[in-house]
């Protein structure tokens, strides 16, 4: 009940048959709670200094929290026809359902929120800032409440480039998702691959989404298990023998558990995800150089086999903890393969021993389909077509681009000439002065190349970082003002929109396209 927050210690006055909080009386709390190391982010922290100004000031007025009938929600006791607002009640909805689940769950709610050890942050859209900044850490300061740890915001979610809007024909519901069988945790590593600590607006690219999730998560996440666990199974009754790492890679896992474990602390899960994903490249480079299906048909090599496959296993292991925040129903798929008790953040780089007995493989995840985005988009079609649908149906409708004529005719001596390479971009950044230009350091295997690319207008840096794509590497070097462009990164556009080139599952960089 609002009531019981907005009465006692909290300073509420009647006016003209309104009630005020009164924030006025609270300037000086919400200044040294938004000062604060880490209650904001630098943005939130802009904003909420621009809401308060500057001592002295007095931007704040006291806030009306009624509503005259006809309203909805909690109505004022004493007080017929009136309402609280309902982003007084809102968040206070929070500590309700907190005190419903205590009730259900045996804990002492009133004890957990009087102990400031508990911690409590809020995770929250940029839109409702001034209402969880402001409003909510006053109205729980003086009810004698505690008051939140942090509060970070997230920018908003864009489908294809479109904010997610009914009236612009921009939405795709979470029903339709589910009762189509999309897999959630798709979902759920692909905006995780997104996100990161700023206020930035995310976009979930349908066809970007299909070829992340069936690269990282299928390609090179699951793939290290599924060419492997057969061999424990049929060969090996089921156990683990002792594993072997080269050196790099022992390094390169065993000194990654702490720098993950910050990534997501500090809500850098893009990075996290990129991190996860390099270990999960080293993994498979692993698995390829030894290749355990050719160890498979020589009798003699059990012994080779048997451990290369443990070795596996072992950092599929350690794969499945990192990714556990993002997929935990496939960690919990996994545990139950590995035959373990649930991960936890202090079990990394901790082996199996030898001898221990996994279970038969079943599989983890499915490669998404084009045909279930199709339908995805077709359960969704009103509200995805809606602006289409507002045009004038006499007029005929334009292609959204012109399609170019073909080129002249080349012979295989001049395309041979091209040395065509996959790529991974290792790093991007913006490049000043530039309006047009993103700096991308690109991996082709055996070096690494600067190559300055003109999609700055289609993609954010850090969306780029990891992913593969197809660059000239033959190309004569070019003196740039900004630096010298050792190649040319390939990419398709109709002058309205900019889109990567982006090889398939199992490419590796450094191969050539042909």
């Amino acid at each position: 009940n609002p009531y019981s927050v907005v009465s006692g210690a909290t300073p509420v006055r009647k006016e003209s048959e309104h009630y005020f909080f009164k924030l006025t009386e609270c300037v000086d709390f919400l200044r040294r709670w938004t000062e604060a190391p880490g209650h904001l982010q630098p943005e939130a922290l802009n904003k909420m200094k621009e809401w308060l100004g500057e001592k002295g000031e007095n931007k704040l007025s006291d806030w009306d929290i009624s509503r005259d009938a006809p309203y909805f929600g909690f109505e004022i006791p004493d007080a017929p026809g009136k309402y609280f607002y309902v982003w007084l009640d809102a968040p206070i909805g929070y500590l309700a359902s907190f005190k419903n689940y205590c009730v259900r769950a045996g804990i002492d709610y009133d004890r957990f929120l009087a102990g400031r050890n508990t911690e409590m942050i809020h995770f929250i859209g940029k839109d409702i800032l001034y209402f969880h900044a402001l409003f909510w850490p006053a109205t729980l300061e003086s009810a004698g409440y505690k008051t939140p740890d942090a509060v970070y915001a997230n920018g908003f979610l864009t489908v294809n480039g479109e904010k997610m809007s009914k009236s612009r024909g921009t939405f795709i519901t979470a029903e339709s998702y589910l009762k189509l069988g999309l897999n959630p945790e798709w979902l759920r590593y692909y905006y995780a691959a997104k996100l990161n600590a700023n206020i930035e607006d995310i976009d979930l690219n349908l066809a970007d989404f299909v070829a992340r999730v069936n690269s990282d998560l299928v390609g090179k996440y699951v793939n290290i298990a599924s060419r492997c666990v057969g061999f424990i199974s049929k060969r090996f009754d089921g156990k683990l023998g002792k594993p072997d790492f080269a050196s790099d890679m022992e390094f390169a896992f065993a000194s990654s558990a702490a720098e993950i474990a910050g990534y997501y602390e500090y809500r850098e899960y893009g990075k996290a995800l990129r991190k996860i994903m390099q270990l999960a490249d080293m993994a498979n480079q692993y698995v390829d150089a030894k290749k355990p299906w050719e160890l498979a048909r020589e009798s003699d090599r059990d012994g080779d086999l048997l451990t290369v496959c443990s070795t596996a296993m072992a950092v599929f292991r350690d794969l499945t903890l990192y990714l556990k925040p993002v997929l935990p129903n496939v960690a919990a798929q996994v545990e139950t393969l590995l035959n373990i008790q649930p991960l936890t953040w202090a079990d990394a780089w901790k082996h199996l021993p030898v001898g221990h007995a996994i279970s038969p493989y079943s599989h983890l995840l499915t490669r998404i389909e084009s045909k279930q985005i199709d339908a995805l988009v077709e359960a969704n079609r009103e509200n995805l077509q809606a602006t289409e649908q507002t045009a004038p149906a006499a007029v005929e409708a334009k292609p959204k681009t012109e399609i170019p004529p073909i080129g002249d005719t080349i012979s295989i001596d001049d395309f041979s000439r091209l040395d065509l390479r996959i790529a991974r971009i290792v790093a991007a950044e913006h490049v000043e002065e530039a309006d047009k230009l993103l700096k991308l350091t690109l991996d082709i295997g055996i070096e690494q190349r600067t190559v300055f690319a003109g999609i700055k207008s289609a993609y954010a840096p850090e969306e780029l970082i990891g992913r593969l794509t197809v660059m000239v590497a033959n190309l004569a070097a070019r003196k740039m003002r900004f630096g010298e462009s050792q190649g040319m990164e390939l990419a398709a556009g109709d002058g309205s929109g900019l889109y990567i080139l982006a090889p398939d599952d199992g490419a590796l960089p450094g191969m050539r396209v042909k």
